[in-house]
């Protein structure tokens, strides 16, 4: 089974920064895209920034210059780098993977991480 571990959740001021990350266990075979998501109380849940295996990002506008996304496919794993932390950045973020893990799979699995709650508040 592929899982996704997060971590680096929790509480910050607003100014601060924090760094998640999401590790991909289990039989991988190859993976696609690599995402985070966020879901505030109340709405739905929103794309923060993706990365392709090649390494070309993307980003929310209101993300954009704050945050930074990379990943490192030696270890499966996929980073979120969040500078200049607002109250509005609080959520729960989750990441999100496109992953095959035999080379006989039909498509890939779109598989979820168990969700990282960023807290910004004085």
């Amino acid at each position: 089974q592929v899982q996704l571990v997060e971590s680096g959740g929790g509480l910050v001021l607003p100014g601060g920064s924090l760094r998640l990350s999401c590790a991909a266990t289990g039989s991988i075979f190859s993976i696609n895209t690599m995402t985070w998501y966020r879901q505030a109380p109340g709405k739905e849940r929103e794309l923060v920034a993706g990365i392709i295996s090649g390494g070309s990002t993307n980003y929310a506008n209101s993300v954009k210059g704050r945050f930074t996304i990379s990943r490192d496919n030696a270890k499966n794993t996929v980073y979120l780098q969040m500078n200049s932390l607002k109250p509005e950045d609080t959520a729960v973020y989750y990441c999100n993977a496109l992953i095959r893990s035999q080379p006989n799979d039909p498509a890939y699995q779109n598989s979820w991480g168990q969700g990282n709650q960023v807290t910004v508040s004085s």
